[in-house]
């Protein structure tokens, strides 16, 4: 059976050169990169290249701008415990409400044990922050603003650079959750105000367990994992080389190939949508369609429940993924669907599509060959058949 990978948002295969870069690592270029002597030493230098790698990926001045990570949400969990920590006498959050588990579950321990206020900000229809709330939520009080620069579920971009600079304004700091925008999308942060961005490699076909945390020059910072000087002192414990290693040739891999990926990528999945419209009725693309990554699509199908068309997607060897979370048995609508206020025919049928480079064409017509049949055989299972068509709600004219 032919093997289709549509769910890169999730994780990407790990790119050939990548795991070239990463197995002397763990073979014979084993040392510890603290070590004085000469083994030691050629480690120490793989490390730098791969922080000089990630540098150029991200437009940052500096090498030392960037502290390598176990992931995103180590990162996303030391930018925000750091501001709180060294921002005297501002105890509040700002963030949206469509971020990603990483940053919505320490925002509420923090509210729950910590008594730290946090404002959570909307969405409109097509997932887009809501600008003036935004900056009302800013203030005397704000320890800093962190609003993710691409949504994992819609593909929905962010303006960080005004975003930055509105939280400057109020004297707070900014941090921004980029961990789907890295090697999807042009990043320069020296032409913005970003203090700190989170990163994780397995986005990037690069391997699972190793990320980076920016931190602009100058910014203070309160460092989370506490232990030997690694990392300047702003993150302890020996180095996860191999990982490393392989950030660094993903990063490489991105800067050269990011123009033809995002022409190539926003190409096969607009051939996707196309199809899928043409195919399908009452369904519509969630999100910004002028503003989002090129390599995302999450499909609401009306009156469908996502689980039996995933079920039929990957017995026909499709991965894909919901926009809806398993919890004890019972499907919970997507938080990022429910603050875009999807219908609620509708919230329960959502499909998320993510590509990479590995995609090809041949790939989208095999989901499109399958897809029709799948969605058709869901709805007439579904608790939502018949009623009123999707294409006539309001809903719908949202999205379509």
């Amino acid at each position: 059976m032919r093997q289709v990978y549509l769910d890169n948002n999730a994780t990407t295969a790990v790119a050939p050169e990548v795991l070239a870069a990463m197995l002397p690592f763990l073979t014979s270029s084993f040392a510890n990169p603290s070590s004085p002597h000469g083994p030691g030493a050629q480690v120490s230098e793989a490390v730098r290249n791969a922080r000089r790698a990630v540098r150029d990926l991200l437009g940052a001045a500096q090498d030392k701008e960037i502290v390598f990570t176990s992931g995103g949400t180590e990162a996303d969990n030391a930018a925000i415990l750091s501001a709180l920590e060294t921002q005297t006498g501002r105890n509040e959050v700002v963030i949206s409400a469509v971020e990603h588990p990483a940053l919505l579950t320490l925002c509420a321990h923090l509210e729950r044990h910590r008594g730290v206020v946090v404002h959570r900000i909307g969405v409109d229809g097509m997932g887009r922050l809501d600008i003036d709330a935004y900056r009302t939520a800013l203030g005397p009080r704000t320890a800093i603003a962190s609003i993710m620069w691409a949504n994992n579920e819609t593909g929905t971009l962010f303006p960080v650079a005004l975003l930055a600079e509105l939280a400057h304004q109020a004297g707070a700091l900014f941090h921004t959750d980029a961990v789907q925008a890295v090697g999807k999308h042009p990043i320069d942060l020296q032409s913005t105000a970003i203090d700190m961005l989170s990163l994780s490699a397995h986005k990037l076909h690069g391997p699972k367990g190793v990320g980076a945390l920016y931190l602009r020059k100058g910014t203070p910072f309160q460092p989370l994992i506490l232990g030997g000087k690694q990392e300047r002192g702003r993150r302890g414990g020996t180095e996860n080389v191999p990982g490393i290693a392989g950030l660094g040739q993903a990063a490489r891999l991105a800067t050269t190939h990011l123009a033809d990926d995002l022409r190539d990528i926003a190409a096969l999945r607009d051939r996707l949508e196309r199809g899928i419209m043409t195919r399908i009725p009452a369904c519509a693309v969630a999100g910004d369609a002028a503003h989002r990554l090129a390599n995302t699509s999450t499909v609401i199908f009306d009156r469908a429940e996502a689980e039996p068309i995933l079920d039929g997607l990957d017995r026909a060897g499709v991965a894909a993924s919901s926009g809806s979370a398993c919890t004890s048995g019972a499907m919970e609508p997507s938080h990022v669907l429910r603050a875009m206020g999807v219908a609620f025919t509708a919230i329960h049928g959502a499909i998320r599509f993510s590509l990479s480079r590995d995609t090809t064409t041949d790939d989208i017509d095999h989901v499109l060959a399958v897809l029709p049949n799948i969605v058709a055989r869901a709805r007439s299972v579904s608790l939502f058949a018949g009623g009123t068509a999707f294409a006539e709600t309001h809903a719908f004219a949202e999205y379509g």
